[in-house]
């Protein structure tokens, strides 16, 4: 069983140089800045307690848009960019001209404004608009190596190019895990189902992933699987460092390594590291921090910052198998392209 305590923490470090002593503070975190005077409800067994549905929606994402140059921004600024959001959003839910006829040749899109609920506001830390999740590197962005680069674009090129058959489609496509990184981890929000339910027992945290209805079984005090045990969300382990819960997740299978997701797509390999760290900072707001150690693929580990919020909504099942016309549709075209060059 897994013994609760509270973690202490060293308040200086003494060193001896020049026959001088001197003392370095540890300077505080930011789990710990925002958790400052909060204790959270726990379970029996002294653990903090986790459990219910969070959401991390949010207009907020993985990198930095080019127009903003900062980690945060005003509030006159926000305010200004989330009124466009909603602007847009109303126009896309106006009923479609009935007279309109068929749309031009090309594509159509997979989704219309009705289907689509990727959040309204930007994230709020400690006070603060939030630009991006990754707050390292500092300018928020993927630090890609020159090879790491090659690779990500050439597998992204062939998920979106090719369609021999399902296999060379990315895994959202064929309703194998959520699309993006929903169910991580590192986790992250999409354009719609983004709550997650969490789950704690004495040996486990379970975080049932709305996308796709991933399930990540979480186990604590346990070491991990042999390497050949590869999983879609990783294996992983985790234990507690005071209130905060640490997950450290590797062993990934290769066909996940793609994650695809407009502007926030990337590539992590089969060999990275993820490590995440959740605290309960409020009654309503779980902190959420990952790191991404890959060095087959960037030239530093890469780190982010989250707040998941409760939420009143409950999770549905996503029946993505049974409602997968798309994979259908999308091969069946292929093969209609095929014949009609030969005909030619």
């Amino acid at each position: 069983m897994l013994k609760f305590y509270k973690a202490t923490v060293t308040s200086s470090l003494i060193a001896l140089a020049i026959g001088v002593c001197s003392s370095t503070a540890v300077a505080e975190s930011t789990a710990e800045k925002l958790a400052k005077g909060y204790e959270p409800p726990r379970l029996a067994n002294g653990q903090p307690d986790f459990q219910g549905v969070w959401t991390n929606v949010s207009l907020t994402g993985l990198t930095r848009p080019a127009r903003y140059k900062s980690l945060t921004m005003s509030e006159e600024d926000a305010l200004k960019m989330q009124a466009m959001v909603e602007a847009r959003q109303k126009a896309g839910l106006k009923p479609t001209d009935p007279n309109e006829g068929a749309p031009a040749k090309g594509s159509v899109g997979g989704y219309n404004s009705f289907w689509v609920a990727s959040g309204e506001r930007l994230a709020k830390i400690d006070g603060k608009y939030r630009t991006s999740w990754i707050v390292e590197p500092e300018n928020g962005q993927l630090p890609y190596s020159k090879k790491g680069m090659e690779i990500f674009k050439a597998k992204q090129s062939e998920a979106r190019t090719n369609f021999d058959g399902p296999e060379p489609r990315s895994v959202g496509d064929r309703c194998l895990v959520g699309f993006g990184s929903s169910g991580g981890p590192p986790m992250l929000n999409v354009m719609y189902n983004n709550n997650y339910r969490i789950v704690q027992s004495e040996d486990a945290v379970m975080i049932l992933v709305e996308m796709n209805h991933d399930a990540r079984i979480i186990r604590l005090s346990k070491e991990h699987k042999p390497e050949e045990l590869s999983q879609w969300l990783g294996d992983s382990i985790a234990w507690w460092d005071g209130d905060t819960l640490v997950v450290k997740s590797k062993n990934f299978k290769e066909a996940e390594a793609l994650r695809l997701y407009f502007s926030a797509s990337y590539y992590m390999s089969e060999n990275a590291e993820v490590t995440e760290r959740l605290t309960r900072i409020s009654d309503n707001e779980l902190f959420y921090e990952f790191t991404v150690d890959d060095p087959e693929i960037y030239t530093q580990p890469w780190r982010g910052e989250m707040v998941f919020n409760t939420t009143s909504d409950e999770i549905y099942e996503y029946a993505c198998h049974e409602g997968n016309y798309a994979m259908t549709n999308i091969l069946a075209g292929a093969r209609k392209e095929e014949k009609d060059a030969k005909k030619k």
